[in-house]
């Protein structure tokens, strides 16, 4: 039996419970093909880096399959049918990941909204002390 991990972003407008359903749906296509899900992992709504079917966010969600070629290549047709999915993209990988994904560790440690300070207008140094060879030429020199 093959492993694989597919991630698919659905469209922002749909709810959780809505995005849930097309997981279940998935899902279960699998299963009627002879495979399984091993693990399911909601990412959240997540900004996109540029707009995709005039969607600026997405429904991010992982699924760790176990199963054959024809089980995936059904699921992968019927997310192309559907079009509450914006994208989608099946790896094929050697094992299955155990815990966590790295996505949701990050989460877990608070990573992802502490980007932490970027400096304002005038702040040219940020948080840090100038350079000698900045202060010899006076530039920065501290007040």
């Amino acid at each position: 039996m093959a492993y694989y991990e597919t991630v698919f972003i659905a469209r922002q407008d749909i709810s959780t419970a809505q995005v849930e359903a097309l997981t279940d749906a998935f899902a279960q296509v699998i299963q009627e093909h002879g495979g399984q899900v091993a693990k399911r992992e909601y990412w959240g709504l997540r900004n996109l880096s540029y707009r995709i079917k005039k969607n600026r966010k997405g429904h991010y969600v992982l699924l760790n399959i176990e199963g054959g070629g024809p089980a995936v290549s059904e699921m992968e047709r019927t997310m192309r049918i559907n079009e509450d999915v914006l994208r989608y993209l099946t790896v094929r990988v050697d094992a299955l990941e155990e815990g966590p994904s790295v996505m949701m560790q990050a989460r877990a440690r608070g990573e992802e909204r502490d980007r932490g300070r970027r400096g304002g207008y005038g702040d040219r140094y940020g948080d840090r002390e100038p350079r000698e060879e900045n202060v010899s030429a006076g530039e920065g020199a501290p007040a």
